[in-house]
Protein backbone atom coordinates (compact mmCIF):
# COMPACT_ATOMS: atom_id res chain seq x y z
CA UNK A 1 0.00 0.00 0.00
CA UNK A 2 1.55 3.33 -1.07
CA UNK A 3 1.81 5.87 1.70
CA UNK A 4 0.33 9.41 0.38
CA UNK A 5 0.93 13.25 2.07
CA UNK A 6 -1.28 15.73 1.14
CA UNK A 7 -1.57 19.13 2.49
CA UNK A 8 -2.90 22.55 1.54
CA UNK A 9 -0.59 25.31 1.28
CA UNK A 10 -1.91 27.15 3.76
CA UNK A 11 -2.78 27.87 7.43
CA UNK A 12 -6.41 29.26 7.11
CA UNK A 13 -8.64 26.47 9.29
CA UNK A 14 -11.05 26.18 6.83
CA UNK A 15 -8.42 25.69 3.52
CA UNK A 16 -10.30 24.88 0.66
CA UNK A 17 -6.62 23.96 -0.88
CA UNK A 18 -6.51 21.79 2.33
CA UNK A 19 -9.98 19.94 1.69
CA UNK A 20 -8.92 19.91 -2.27
CA UNK A 21 -5.31 17.98 -1.49
CA UNK A 22 -7.42 15.49 0.77
CA UNK A 23 -9.78 14.78 -1.90
CA UNK A 24 -7.10 14.28 -4.69
CA UNK A 25 -5.62 11.92 -2.31
CA UNK A 26 -8.75 10.12 -1.17
CA UNK A 27 -9.15 8.99 -5.25
CA UNK A 28 -5.83 7.26 -5.32
CA UNK A 29 -6.90 3.40 -4.39
CA UNK A 30 -4.38 1.15 -2.74
CA UNK A 31 -3.44 4.02 -1.02
CA UNK A 32 -2.98 5.44 2.80
CA UNK A 33 -3.61 8.72 3.12
CA UNK A 34 -2.05 11.34 5.73
CA UNK A 35 -3.42 14.96 6.14
CA UNK A 36 -1.32 17.58 7.29
CA UNK A 37 -2.13 20.54 8.06
CA UNK A 38 0.31 23.26 8.47
CA UNK A 39 -1.04 24.78 11.86
CA UNK A 40 0.87 21.91 13.27
CA UNK A 41 4.00 23.26 12.05
CA UNK A 42 3.84 26.83 12.83
CA UNK A 43 7.36 27.93 13.83
CA UNK A 44 9.53 31.24 13.99
CA UNK A 45 10.04 33.15 10.88
CA UNK A 46 13.26 31.49 9.37
CA UNK A 47 16.35 33.44 9.91
CA UNK A 48 19.80 32.79 9.40
CA UNK A 49 20.33 34.23 13.06
CA UNK A 50 17.37 32.39 14.74
CA UNK A 51 19.39 29.24 12.91
CA UNK A 52 22.51 30.03 14.40
CA UNK A 53 21.52 30.56 17.81
CA UNK A 54 18.77 28.13 18.55
CA UNK A 55 18.85 25.42 15.89
CA UNK A 56 15.92 24.19 13.35
CA UNK A 57 13.02 23.83 15.39
CA UNK A 58 12.40 20.42 16.16
CA UNK A 59 8.86 20.50 14.07
CA UNK A 60 10.26 21.45 10.87
CA UNK A 61 12.81 18.04 11.36
CA UNK A 62 9.29 16.57 12.20
CA UNK A 63 7.63 17.96 9.23
CA UNK A 64 10.59 16.28 6.67
CA UNK A 65 10.31 13.23 8.31
CA UNK A 66 6.48 13.09 7.12
CA UNK A 67 8.00 13.41 3.97
CA UNK A 68 10.61 11.06 3.75
CA UNK A 69 8.16 8.43 4.59
CA UNK A 70 5.45 9.25 1.93
CA UNK A 71 5.85 7.56 -1.01
CA UNK A 72 4.05 10.64 -2.79
CA UNK A 73 3.45 14.43 -2.07
CA UNK A 74 0.11 16.12 -2.92
CA UNK A 75 0.13 19.45 -2.50
CA UNK A 76 -2.59 22.37 -3.27
CA UNK A 77 -1.42 25.91 -3.60
CA UNK A 78 -3.17 28.48 -1.67
CA UNK A 79 -2.30 32.28 -3.28
CA UNK A 80 -1.64 35.06 -1.40
CA UNK A 81 -0.69 38.55 -3.09
CA UNK A 82 0.29 35.99 -6.41
CA UNK A 83 2.81 33.64 -4.22
CA UNK A 84 3.24 31.08 -2.05
CA UNK A 85 0.98 31.54 1.35
CA UNK A 86 3.67 32.98 4.80
CA UNK A 87 2.95 29.57 6.50
CA UNK A 88 3.84 27.06 3.58
CA UNK A 89 6.96 29.70 2.13
CA UNK A 90 8.39 29.39 5.73
CA UNK A 91 7.51 25.72 6.59
CA UNK A 92 9.92 25.53 3.49
CA UNK A 93 12.61 27.60 4.35
CA UNK A 94 13.24 25.58 7.69
CA UNK A 95 13.27 22.40 6.19
CA UNK A 96 15.19 23.24 2.72
CA UNK A 97 17.95 24.12 5.81
CA UNK A 98 17.93 20.75 6.84
CA UNK A 99 18.79 18.94 3.31
CA UNK A 100 19.14 20.16 -0.04
CA UNK A 101 16.72 17.50 -1.61
CA UNK A 102 13.26 19.06 -0.05
CA UNK A 103 11.51 16.72 -1.42
CA UNK A 104 13.46 13.46 -1.76
CA UNK A 105 12.48 13.26 -5.19
CA UNK A 106 9.20 11.80 -4.63
CA UNK A 107 6.25 11.71 -6.98
CA UNK A 108 4.55 14.74 -6.71
CA UNK A 109 0.77 16.26 -8.24
CA UNK A 110 0.84 19.92 -7.34
CA UNK A 111 -2.62 21.82 -7.04
CA UNK A 112 -4.54 25.03 -6.71
CA UNK A 113 -7.72 26.51 -6.28
CA UNK A 114 -9.52 29.54 -4.95
CA UNK A 115 -12.88 31.10 -5.18
CA UNK A 116 -11.54 33.74 -8.37
CA UNK A 117 -11.37 32.77 -12.27
CA UNK A 118 -7.55 31.85 -12.23
CA UNK A 119 -7.53 29.23 -9.63
CA UNK A 120 -4.37 30.48 -7.86
CA UNK A 121 -2.17 29.57 -10.83
CA UNK A 122 0.38 32.20 -10.51
CA UNK A 123 1.59 30.38 -7.44
CA UNK A 124 0.61 26.84 -8.84
CA UNK A 125 3.62 27.62 -11.88
CA UNK A 126 6.11 29.36 -9.45
CA UNK A 127 6.10 26.23 -7.48
CA UNK A 128 6.04 23.61 -10.29
CA UNK A 129 8.68 25.58 -11.58
CA UNK A 130 11.01 25.63 -8.43
CA UNK A 131 9.96 22.28 -7.22
CA UNK A 132 10.01 20.35 -10.38
CA UNK A 133 13.96 21.30 -10.79
CA UNK A 134 16.11 18.60 -10.64
CA UNK A 135 12.83 15.84 -9.86
CA UNK A 136 12.94 13.19 -12.05
CA UNK A 137 9.55 12.41 -12.17
CA UNK A 138 7.18 14.66 -14.60
CA UNK A 139 5.06 16.36 -12.09
CA UNK A 140 1.34 17.13 -13.30
CA UNK A 141 -0.50 20.11 -12.09
CA UNK A 142 -3.86 21.37 -12.26
CA UNK A 143 -5.62 24.45 -10.82
CA UNK A 144 -9.11 24.67 -10.25
CA UNK A 145 -11.01 28.30 -10.77
CA UNK A 146 -14.06 29.18 -8.86
CA UNK A 147 -13.97 26.28 -6.13
CA UNK A 148 -17.44 27.10 -4.92
CA UNK A 149 -18.91 26.71 -7.94
CA UNK A 150 -16.94 23.62 -9.16
CA UNK A 151 -16.52 21.86 -5.87
CA UNK A 152 -18.76 19.72 -3.91
CA UNK A 153 -17.42 18.18 -0.95
CA UNK A 154 -19.31 14.72 -1.66
CA UNK A 155 -18.99 15.28 -5.63
CA UNK A 156 -15.85 15.98 -6.02
CA UNK A 157 -15.33 18.56 -8.93
CA UNK A 158 -18.93 19.02 -10.83
CA UNK A 159 -17.46 20.58 -14.29
CA UNK A 160 -17.21 18.07 -16.09
CA UNK A 161 -14.76 19.92 -18.67
CA UNK A 162 -12.31 20.55 -15.48
CA UNK A 163 -13.01 16.84 -13.96
CA UNK A 164 -11.36 15.30 -16.87
CA UNK A 165 -7.97 17.79 -16.90
CA UNK A 166 -8.02 16.65 -13.46
CA UNK A 167 -8.29 13.27 -13.24
CA UNK A 168 -5.44 13.52 -16.07
CA UNK A 169 -3.50 14.90 -13.73
CA UNK A 170 -4.19 12.40 -10.95
CA UNK A 171 -3.54 9.41 -13.25
CA UNK A 172 -0.06 10.72 -14.14
CA UNK A 173 0.76 11.42 -10.58
CA UNK A 174 -0.48 7.65 -10.07
CA UNK A 175 1.53 6.19 -12.57
CA UNK A 176 4.62 7.59 -11.51
CA UNK A 177 3.92 5.96 -8.00
CA UNK A 178 4.42 2.52 -9.50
Amino acid sequence: MKKIVAFGASSSKKSINKQFASYAASLISDADSIIIDLNDFEMPIYSIDYENDKGIPEKAFKFKEIIKSADGIIISFAEHNSVYTAAFKNIFDWISRIEKIVWYNKPMLLLSTSDGSRGAKTVLEIAYKRISRGNPHSIPTFSLPNFDDNFEINKGITNSKLNKEFIKSLELFTLNLS
